[in-house]
């Protein structure tokens, strides 16, 4: 009688999990193209060493920061390092506001400098600024990622730090000297938080993930740009 019982919900486990590979083969992993991408131009094997401006809580790297022999995170608010530091996310931890890196760390002390999904919650002077310090203390490559423009998005439950205050498109990346990939898929298909525009949210985030490799290469057109710039170049 128990194995009569058992039977269906083993059978329910069974097609749920048919059902998500299924999902998963045909339209992908919610951010997998970003964390693949990631990993390619940050754990390739060329840096050692690592700041990670504006870390927050669970920063992306986390999936590959222990391929990295040395990495360091920075944010402005302690409970989200304290958090990060109890994941063992990076080798060490400052509190600290993330414009100040640029007077707290030395020109090229850090292989990789990386500020994702931050640059767009401060107005445009100080994101310049962010910019220009980053270029200074990376000795090899710095790499950015943001929504492609400026993409409204309000605060989060009083979290005034989830405001958007400005935008970054592809072609002003470009004129900075950085390599600039699409991310995100056909850029109006989705808005703040990154969510899809429309509803039924299930359907609309599979179609934007269809369109993610078509516009990993035009990233004009895309919701979101991963920038690079290999800065050795710069120093010899």
């Amino acid at each position: 009688m128990t194995a009569l019982l058992e039977l269906p919900l083993k059978v329910i486990r069974k097609c749920t999990a048919l059902v998500r590979g299924l999902d998963a083969k045909l339209f992908g992993i919610e951010f997998e193209q970003y964390h693949r991408l990631l990993r390619q131009v940050v754990a390739d094997g060329t840096c050692a060493t690592l700041l990670d401006a504006g870390c927050g809580e669970t920063s992306p790297i986390h999936k590959f920061s222990s391929e990295i022999p040395h990495t360091t995170g920075v944010d402005a608010y302690a409970p989200s390092v304290e958090r990060s530091r109890a994941q063992g996310i990076h080798s060490d931890y400052r509190v600290m506001d993330v414009l100040a890196i640029g007077s707290e760390f030395a020109d090229g002390s850090f292989d990789c400098v990386v500020c994702l999904d931050v640059i767009e919650h401060f107005e445009k002077e100080d994101g310049e600024r962010l910019l220009a310090a980053m270029e200074r203390i990376a000795r090899k490559r710095v790499v950015v990622f943001t929504p492609n423009g400026f993409v409204p998005q309000p605060a989060e439950e009083g979290n005034q730090w989830q405001l958007h205050r400005s935008g970054w498109t592809a072609e002003e990346m470009r004129r900075r000297g950085y390599e600039v990939i699409g991310v995100g898929g056909w850029k109006p298909l989705r808005w703040s938080y990154a969510l899809p525009r429309w509803w039924p949210r299930f359907f609309w985030e599979r179609f934007a993930r269809l369109t993610e490799s078509h516009f990993e290469p035009r990233p004009d057109r895309a919701f979101q740009i991963l920038c690079v710039r290999n800065v050795v170049e710069d120093l010899t």
